[in-house]
């Protein structure tokens, strides 16, 4: 039994002071109706990706909100999932099986999260809760120092420079500026030049957490995704089909205990598995979108998806691999790094935003005739790792 995306959906990303929790889910729902061409009787279930609309809105449980946006929903099945940053991702996921149990035929996938409702020691403590409290969490360690540990380790066991890491970084966050500059929903809608960013004094480009600086760093966002998932057997052919997916849980706790502390082991398992299943190469993709909550990650999964060996990453941006133009087009939305990262949003964004590519409809930057993408979406520190490929018919 195959699944296919037949609708998407994707809000504004960014500080949307007029938006609240409730009146995202809502855009999103009736949004991707639309754009499926469906009513919502049609509608088997949804299911909801969000992080923490408690810590965040003081309102869990908001999976049922559905119903009171759309009461042909009611008595429907309803779910939130939640891994940290993959949480949309993961409600796709579930949202397969669903359909591949035989219990639903069409689902509703919403990806949202309202993150500018609290200043910034607000923001820092609600996603410390992603962490393995006991030993991190109550400590204050942050993801900033949890990806910088990754950096570093990455640094010791390849023998780099900081300054030769910084700069190939630099890069990373200039191709996701200029992409993102052609991304009409996009947060940051500015370029810079790796160059540019280099030159920044400090009290422009601050370190955060060494060797990670401000312009390493993703952004805190409001918005929301939705998808329409259906059965493929209710229309052939119809949208893009989802043509093998993988979710690799790991060790709660940060690199270097459990965990490589300069590998991502559980992205490149998930990877793995589902190019396994696709019956696929990595170079049987077209383009990615992938888990740049900090510069550093994106650069360590070119390893995990076998774009490079370990250790020879800075290749696929010395070679120009990872770029427009390049064999494997790198976060052509911009990535979390400049479209922006509202954390139950992200994965469900990633899917609309490759449905879109294939379906020549993109947000932004089109590639034409292209087959295949890839997402490959990170919660935590590595500990829930979401994979993707979608094809074109």
């Amino acid at each position: 039994m195959s699944v296919n995306i037949v609708g998407a959906y994707h809000s504004q990303f960014g500080k949307l002071e007029d938006d609240t929790l409730y009146s995202l889910y809502e855009k999103a729902a009736l949004g991707v109706l639309k754009d499926a061409k469906m009513e919502a009787s049609e509608i088997d279930g949804v299911f909801v990706g969000n992080y923490s609309g408690g810590a965040f809105n003081h309102q869990e449980n908001i999976a049922p909100y559905a119903v009171n946006i759309l009461s042909e929903l009611r008595h429907k099945p309803m779910y939130r999932t939640e891994t940290a940053c993959s949480s949309g991702s993961s409600a796709i996921h579930m949202a397969i099986m669903a359909i591949k149990s035989g219990m639903m035929k069409r689902v509703m996938v919403v990806g949202l999260e309202k993150m500018t409702s609290l200043d910034l020691k607000g923001i820092t403590e609600a996603l410390a809760m992603a962490t393995y409290w006991p030993e991190e969490g109550n400590k204050k360690v942050t993801a900033p120092c949890m990806f910088a540990d990754l950096a570093k380790g990455w640094i010791k066991k390849y023998q780099f420079s900081e300054e030769q890491l910084r700069a190939q970084l630099a890069k990373i966050s200039a191709k996701a500026y200029s992409n993102a500059t052609e991304n009409p929903l996009a947060q940051l809608q500015k370029a810079k030049t790796a160059d540019e960013i280099l030159a920044l004094p400090d009290e422009k480009n601050p370190v955060i957490y060494a060797p990670l600086r401000l312009h390493d760093c993703s952004l805190v966002s409001d918005g929301a995704a939705a998808l329409i998932l259906e059965d493929q057997s209710l229309r052939k052919n119809a949208g893009v089909n989802i043509k093998s997916f993988y979710s690799a849980g790991d060790y709660l706790d940060s690199f270097g205990k459990h965990k490589s502390d300069y590998f991502l082991e559980g992205a490149a398992y998930a990877v793995e598995k589902t190019l396994k299943e696709a019956k696929m190469d990595i170079t049987d993709i077209d383009m990615a979108e992938i888990h740049d909550c900090f510069t550093i990650t994106e650069l360590l999964l070119y390893s995990a998806m076998g774009i490079t060996s370990p250790g020879k990453e800075f290749e696929a941006l010395e070679n120009g691999t990872v770029f427009r133009d390049g064999s494997l087009p790198i976060n052509l939305s911009g990535g979390l790094k400049a479209k922006g990262h509202p954390i139950g949003a992200t994965g469900v964004s990633m899917h609309a935003y490759i449905y879109k590519q294939l379906m020549q409809e993109a947000y932004g930057i089109q590639l034409n005739n292209k087959a295949s993408g890839m997402v490959v979406n990170i919660g935590g520190s590595g500990t829930s790792n979401a994979v993707s490929i979608l094809e074109r018919f």
